[in-house]
């Protein structure tokens, strides 16, 4: 007899074959015709027994839960990406409203309010960024660049994208794929340590050149101090520069578009949002007031128009039409899921913050960086990479000898997240691991680190 689930009324056998009678087939086989039946699965799968009553389902999925933990339960130096900065409570406390919190999008589906606050996120964004023009929030940090440099490729005709420095290899993997029908990326300019030789650099780009993607501060936390220079060399041969740039630094380092850039973007998770086990990801693309550049964007924009009563505005879709949503398959790019949940966060945090704010959190990253560069120099058998550059919230560490798997394994039964190993994702780095600092990484923490290390390290020599 067919199993008869308590939350789904449509396994109920009468329900299941009134269905089935509705639209015309004899069994649910009859759905899967046109699967071929190699395909198709011959039995059932090998899963454990179900589990019908709802006091032992909680019981079971708290069990699970209980079998992992979160940084919160460690002194963690962990970054590469997702990074534990402090969320105030009212970034909780705005995004979790009726009006705003929806479960598909980040979007609610009637208007109460979602407009303005989205275009105060756009607001605060540009003013950050010194651009103009900033869109809905993506649905992460990877897709915002991967748009940017596709975006650069229909704009110029050329498809060859010079990427500068340290990117995070599977997010340069996922650009790749992204817009592999739009450009070709070529990385470009790294030493072994990673740190950048501008002058290769400038050397590679040519009238083939559609754009020059960098980050700063990189994939391993340094400041990019050339992209004056480079924007300079890539709009003297026609291309664009792409600069990813995290805005959570932009209190206290030069916005891009300063330098040059004609494109921004980057991830906007620093900005009041949990690390979420993984999630809470959002992405965005800025650009200056220019109809070329904006018309290839293809997240909404939200802007301000004027309604039927005389002097009033209300916030609506600008541009819509260029979007595929409007132009389905001739629209410039495919865009679907948002995150503008987590765009209406982000514009909570920056009006908390403001701009004394931002310069205030942002300074106090550099200085716990730079705090930390100089404890892990003084470890025995550890070498920190590029330690005069500008860093900003992650450092590498090398290790003399030894294995950092073993390093971080013997870190963590001490309670220490210590780092990300970056053996298998940057193995011209040697035995390194990336180490990320915040505002929520007091002093004591880094000096139970070097510590931690320095004992480590010594009974390794001395076994």
């Amino acid at each position: 007899m067919a199993r008869v689930h308590p939350y789904v009324p449509n396994s109920a056998p009468g329900v299941r074959r009134e269905m089935l009678d509705a639209i015309g087939v004899a069994s649910d086989e009859d759905l899967y015709e046109a699967v071929p039946a190699r395909l198709r699965l011959a039995g059932p799968l090998d899963l454990p027994a179900g589990i019908d009553s709802e006091a032992e389902l909680v019981r079971h999925v708290r069990g699970l839960l209980r079998r992992g933990a979160s940084t919160e339960d460690f002194v963690s130096f962990l970054g590469a990406g997702a990074f534990r900065h402090h969320v105030p409570s009212v970034c909780d406390e705005v995004n979790g409203r009726a009006e705003f919190l929806t479960a598909y999008a980040g979007e609610t589906y009637e208007e109460h309010g979602r407009h303005q606050a989205l275009f105060e996120y756009c607001s605060l964004m540009a003013e950050l960024l010194e651009m103009d023009v900033v869109t809905v929030p993506t649905y992460d940090g990877f897709q915002a660049a991967s748009t940017a440099v596709s975006m650069t490729g229909r704009l110029t005709g050329r498809r060859e994208v010079l990427v500068v420095g340290a990117v995070d290899p599977d997010k340069l993997e996922r650009m790749a794929t992204y817009s592999a029908a739009t450009v070709d990326l070529r990385p470009v300019g790294s030493r072994q340590d990673g740190t950048v030789d501008v002058d290769a650099v400038l050397a590679e780009i040519t009238g083939r050149t559609a754009a020059v993607y960098l980050e700063t501060p990189d994939f391993l936390g340094r400041v990019n101090a050339h992209v004056g220079a480079i924007a300079r060399a890539a709009h003297a041969q026609g291309a664009l520069l792409v600069v990813s740039a995290d805005p959570i630094s932009l209190g206290v380092l030069q916005p891009p578009a300063a330098a040059g850039a004609d494109i921004v973007c980057g991830d906007i998770q620093s900005l009041g949002i949990h690390l979420q086990f993984g999630g809470g990801h959002g992405g965005y693309l800025a650009v200056h007031d220019d109809v070329d550049l904006v018309m290839e964007l293809p997240s909404r924009l939200i802007g301000l128009a004027p309604t039927v009563v005389d002097g009033e505005l209300g916030f609506i879709d600008l541009a819509y039409e260029r979007t595929s949503l409007a132009a389905r398959d001739e629209g410039v790019e495919w865009v679907g899921t948002a995150a503008a949940l987590w765009g209406l966060t982000a514009g909570v945090f920056l009006a908390l913050h403001g701009p004394d704010g931002m310069a205030e959190l942002g300074g106090t990253v550099l200085a716990r960086t730079r705090y930390a560069i100089e404890r892990l120099r003084g470890v025995p058998g550890l070498t920190v990479l590029a330690p005069d550059e500008v860093h900003f919230r992650e450092l590498v560490v090398r290790l003399d000898s030894g294995d950092v798997g073993g390093v971080l394994a013997r870190l963590a039964d001490q309670g220490i997240l210590g780092g990300v190993d970056l053996t298998r994702r940057v193995p011209d780095l040697g035995e390194s691991f990336l180490v990320c600092v915040t505002e929520l990484t007091s002093r004591e923490e880094i000096d139970l680190l070097a510590a931690a290390l320095t004992q480590v390290l010594a009974e390794g020599a001395a076994a």
